[in-house]
């Protein structure tokens, strides 16, 4: 399946290296690209990209604002942060980052992000931004993984925490979501 991508860089040499890099990459197709944050927005709100390459600074705007004002129209791409500063590392995990590339960003890294991407299975499987929005981070994580097929163990052994923590996570995301089974919340949260 492809999927599409929009890349937002001030610069426009990370923009064209991007775009060069992505042209090696068959299953991914750039539907659009901008120097300008606030264009970029339009864009975004447009286009409905299934992943997003975002820059971190930018003049006017970061790409944290951009990010967040994308959510808060009920748009959520996967965001893939693109910068030359690793300082934000810590930030962009916490804004739910699939990935942080560093600049300059080389084939290999790219592709390496990408097979991830694909292997999680999130394109075409994303939760509704109207669903994330009453979960906290930890409860979207959960969420996530639980759509991919895992089991409670699973996720527990993943994320370094006990079966039991992961069970009440589940059930305080079925109590926020208002449903009564694990299948009637894949139903009601799969966009």
């Amino acid at each position: 399946m492809v999927k599409t991508a929009i890349i937002i860089d001030d610069e426009e040499a990370g923009i064209a290296n991007m775009e060069r890099l992505l042209g090696y990459c068959s299953d991914i197709k750039v539907v659009a690209s901008s120097q300008v944050p606030e264009d970029a927005i339009e864009l975004i709100t447009i286009n409905k990209p299934d992943i997003l390459f975002l820059d971190v600074e930018m003049p006017r705007m970061s790409g944290f604002e951009v990010l967040e004002i994308t959510r808060n129209q009920g748009l959520s791409p996967i965001v893939i942060f693109t910068t030359g500063y690793n300082q934000y590392a810590i930030k962009a995990i916490k804004a739910q980052a699939f990935d942080y590339l560093l600049k300059p960003i080389v084939l290999d890294e790219l592709k390496d992000t990408l097979s991830r991407l694909s292997n999680t299975n999130i394109i075409g499987h994303r939760v509704n931004a109207d669903i994330t929005n009453l979960l906290s981070p930890r409860e979207v994580e959960i969420l996530e993984m639980v759509i991919q097929g895992k089991t409670s163990k699973e996720i527990a052994a993943e994320l370094f925490i006990s079966k039991t923590t992961v069970d009440t996570h589940r059930r305080n995301v079925l109590d926020k979501t208002g449903c009564r089974s694990t299948s009637e919340l894949l139903m009601k949260v799969i966009s």
